[in-house]
């Protein structure tokens, strides 16, 4: 097995994998067989992606295992693609063969009981025991910048090769052509840093410092965002995604007309269901079409992509997703009111449900930049409930209009609730705005860890920073679009382990009302607070620590254990305790022995405490 030739392709894939797929694959009726996708991207690029596959698949699999199962994959691929006819398997859908090849490996004990499974059942068993969850797999270990250096001059393609390698199986979601992209950063990265290790100006270690966060970027955002449409598409449907898209592309487009947005619709709702079905090339066929389409069609779509157009393929959807929402129309009429006013509205409702909805949504969408696609689809829902209650017989005159009052009444309270945890943020800071936010989470999900919390409350804290300082009309879509993923996070571990009754509630019933629904959550009634045992608060001198961002991470997991300890503590007491531990840790702290003193002084505040709490 030539591993050194298997790794040295994988880097040329990088920015020429995506030019090779075909621009007719939305002509082809049945799917692609192996030995068509192995013409169509040749045998480095078919290598690459099969490995990038396989250790997404078999996480726990070593290296040589991927590589073998990539080989083994290409082997049939060249031989379908010489004598098509010749071999039965040849004729295998191409997700049956990479699973056959996984369950025909030995000592893969974790996969026994999916490889008994029938197809499609099968491919929804491996998908199932994709775990993308942090610690599953050892983080990476930052190596020594010199002997990083030193491994790179020696073992270039190896190095870069280990690294796509635990780059696929640490994020088994992530598009094969950003982990590709990545990749290539890395090795520019190594090259810039170790290019100028002699030079005894250059510091290597913050070179590396200020470069990583570059390649590691596109990992964290791009897998968070493809688990996450992938979370709605599984949990509320094919008929949410499409309706998400279609607020999403009516902005961004708005001179397109409703035509063009429904085909883009259907396409990028199609390429979802293959990229979240794990079928990595067919996912890499429809995105690349889509981007096809786009660019090609920029007259009729928008005049704010003509840069990323240019761009090389691998970035070139980042850009476009990035991109300014086109200006609209100059003649956009600023109301909708025909869907309303017109008489027919009901009988064209009964006659075509779905389009009649999505034509409001689209029409809804291209008039309104300035609200975020959550909002969109929550007005839209608001208007087929509205054409379901007012076009029954024997409805009042005025029911239309009592529908436009409450529309303007949610409007005016989601914008009000991001007003005012704006003004919260501006007005307390990072630390403190977090604080307010473990207070609520803990009392909403007591059940989640301190460092889960302290993690979810950390990320809502950065969508304040991020969003906070823009304009008003963007605002929204920053604010919700964000704390969307978040949310999303928070659901698919409810799905791995369940937090409580009120978050199973707001994570199932309604994809559109899921942050008004988890900001409607109060304390949960039914938890059980933690014991007052001798370890649940424990001083140590740890805490004269200097050190900020130290010190506040152990002042927050105290506060969270106070509130599980004591979840109704009210305001005033929360600030009664707060005062008696700040005040015994600057006396401490003051003492020779920081120690000593902590170990006298701790129980007694406890004791306090319990005083205050209890009155």
């Amino acid at each position: 097995m030539n591993w050194r030739t298997i790794i040295y392709v994988i880097l040329l894939v990088s920015l020429t994998v995506v030019k090779a797929l075909p621009r007719s694959y939305r002509d082809i009726e049945e799917k692609t067989s192996i030995g068509q996708r192995f013409s169509q991207l040749q045998e480095k690029n078919f290598k690459a992606i099969a490995m990038i596959m396989f250790a997404q698949h078999v996480q726990g699999g070593t290296f040589g295992k991927a590589v073998k199962m990539a080989e083994d994959v290409t082997d049939l691929a060249k031989k379908c693609a010489a004598a098509a006819g010749g071999n039965p398997d040849c004729l295998k859908p191409l997700d049956k063969i990479f699973l056959d090849t996984i369950c025909q490996e030995e000592n893969l004990p974790r996969f026994t009981d999916c490889c008994a499974k029938k197809d499609p059942e099968r491919n929804d068993c491996f998908l199932s025991l994709k775990n993308s969850s942090r610690g599953f797999i050892s983080p990476f270990e930052r190596p020594n910048a010199e002997a990083a250096c030193k491994n790179h001059s020696q073992h270039q393609h190896s190095l870069t090769g280990y690294f796509i390698y635990e780059v696929s199986r640490r994020h088994p979601f992530l598009y094969a052509p950003t982990i590709l992209s990545v990749a290539t950063r890395y090795d520019e990265m190594m090259k810039n840093c170790c290019g100028r290790a002699e030079d005894p100006t250059h510091n290597l270690e913050e070179c590396f410092r200020r470069q990583a966060p570059k390649v590691v970027k596109p990992v964290k955002e791009d897998g968070l965002r493809q688990e996450h449409t992938c979370g709605i598409l599984k949990k509320f449907g094919e008929r949410t995604i499409k309706a998400l898209k279609l607020a999403q592309i009516s902005q961004k487009f708005p001179k397109a007309d409703f035509v063009t947005v429904n085909k883009l619709v259907m396409d990028i709702a199609n390429m979802h269901k293959d990229c979240c079905r794990g079928e990595m090339l067919d996912c890499m066929h429809d995105r690349e079409e889509i981007l096809h389409y786009v660019c090609t069609n920029q007259d009729i779509l928008s005049s704010k992509i003509k840069k990323c157009c240019e761009k090389p393929l691998l970035q070139r959807s980042e850009c476009i997703v990035n991109a300014e929402n086109d200006d609209k129309p100059a003649d956009l009429s600023p109301h909708v009111r025909e869907f309303i006013e017109d008489k027919g509205i009901c009988e064209r409702f009964a006659q075509e449900e779905d389009t009649h909805l999505a034509r409001f949504l689209y029409e809804y969408s291209r008039r309104h930049p300035e609200f975020s696609a959550q909002m969109l689809l929550r007005i839209g829902k608001g208007y087929e409930d509205l054409l379901k209650e007012c076009c029954k017989t024997g409805a009042p005159d005025n029911c239309f209009s009592r529908g436009e009052e409450e529309l303007k009444k949610h409007i005016y309270e989601t914008e009000s609730v991001m007003k005012t945890s704006c003004d919260i943020y501006k007005e307390k800071g990072d630390y403190y705005f977090q604080n307010e936010l473990l207070m609520s989470f803990t009392k909403k999900m007591p059940q989640l860890t301190s460092a889960e919390l302290i993690k979810f409350t950390k990320q809502m804290t950065a969508i304040g920073s991020k969003c906070c300082q823009l304009s008003q009309d963007k605002l929204l879509p920053c604010a919700e679009e964000n704390l969307d993923l978040v949310l999303g996070e928070i659901c698919r571990r409810h799905l791995t382990d369940p937090i409580n009754p009120g978050v199973c509630h707001c994570c199932s019933s309604s994809y559109a009302l899921r942050r008004p629904c988890m900001g409607k959550l109060e304390i949960d009634e039914n938890y059980v607070p933690l014991s007052l045992t001798p370890g649940l608060f424990t001083f140590h001198e740890d805490l004269c620590t200097t050190e900020d961002e130290k010190l506040q991470h152990k002042k927050q997991e105290m506060l969270i254990n106070l509130i599980k300890y004591k979840p109704q503590i009210t305001q005033e007491q929360l600030t009664s305790v707060t005062a008696a531990f700040t005040a015994m840790r600057e006396q401490c702290c003051k003492e020779e022995n920081c120690e000593a003193c902590f170990v006298k002084e701790g129980p007694e505040l406890i004791k306090r405490s319990e005083k205050m709490l209890s009155a």
